[in-house]
């Protein structure tokens, strides 16, 4: 285990502990207390409100919501923000998000009542995740255009390496049921050279790697061979970027959870899952064949239960 991994895990342990500052208090009334202070003209007290309100969703609208929402302006949300301090509506957005976060965790029936030990807080780090996830896809062309480009691919190469094995394999288990040819590719050096060579020999035009920390080397090396031989790159990876980002054509960053001894893969799953979803969309027809064919056989061979 790495010295990070070490600290991570006596910092995750599962034990009771002290209080922070901010358990001592509920969601609402650290919501309250960027309130207090401030003299607020009454359409900003109607924006206080609502955020107190219904916090769990406001700290994640947009200005245009909250304003629609809360029954005010643009710029009224602007000028509330100012006058609380901060530098404009999305870093009061960005302070409001870990106290709605912490109400999810700590309140799962609903009651207000707020606890929070060392896994809660790892999902609130996935949940962070997630809404990060969420904001990367409202724009869905990326998203599209990939999964067009992998669709179109014949052969398809999908690489992880190391730790990012299983995400490879999720994601080419899946794309097998709706893709003529995907090759998978889960180990390093000379191993994969020769696949991405064949890969490219047999048509193919795209490879999807994935690259979850810590990152492989072997990873790095994969991408610069792909990228030799023809092949052009999708890569999904955790924010940090680094070298691997300069390797890939394109480039989808997932955050991963770190907050226990071993990282959490919420966001690059469902990242995945939608680049299935856009390759599906790209060939509907194809997509319903092969899924109905292979629903068939495994019901002819009792697959399923």
């Amino acid at each position: 285990m790495s010295s990070g991994q070490q600290a991570r895990a006596q910092a995750a342990a599962i034990t009771p502990g002290g209080k922070s500052p901010d358990q001592e208090h509920t969601p609402g009334e650290r919501v309250r207390a960027l309130f207090d202070g401030h003299r607020l003209s009454p359409g900003q007290r109607r924006i206080a409100q609502y955020l107190i309100d219904h916090l769990t969703e406001a700290a994640f609208l947009s200005i245009t919501e909250l304003a629609e929402r809360a029954g005010v302006s643009q710029p009224s949300v602007t000028r509330f923000a100012v006058s609380l301090g901060f530098s404009g509506y999305p870093a009061l957005r960005e302070a409001l998000q870990p106290i709605a976060l912490s109400a999810v965790a700590g309140s799962p029936g609903g009651s207000g009542q707020f606890r929070h030990n060392a896994l809660q807080e790892a999902v609130d780090a996935e949940i962070e995740n997630l809404q990060n996830l969420r904001r990367l896809l409202a724009d869905t062309d990326q998203a599209l255009d990939i999964g067009r480009e992998l669709a179109g691919s014949v052969p398809l190469t999908v690489l992880g390496l190391r730790i990012s094995v299983s995400l490879a394999e999720y994601f080419a288990y899946a794309a097998r049921r709706i893709h003529p040819d995907v090759r998978l590719v889960t180990r390093g050096g000379s191993v994969a050279y020769d696949a991405l060579l064949q890969s490219r020999a047999a048509g193919g035009t795209w490879m999807l790697a994935y690259a979850m920390p810590r990152h492989a080397k072997e990873t790095l090396g994969a991408l610069r061979a792909a990228r030799s031989v023809g092949l052009r790159t999708a890569l999904i990876t955790d924010p940090t970027l680094g070298p691997l980002a300069d390797a890939a054509d394109v480039t989808l960053t997932a955050g991963t959870g770190s907050r226990l001894v071993f990282d959490s893969y919420a966001a690059p799953g469902l990242l995945s899952a939608a680049l299935l979803q856009a390759m599906a969309d790209a060939d509907p027809e194809r997509t319903q064949a092969r899924l109905e064919g292979y629903e068939q056989v495994a019901d002819q061979h009792g697959f399923f239960l």
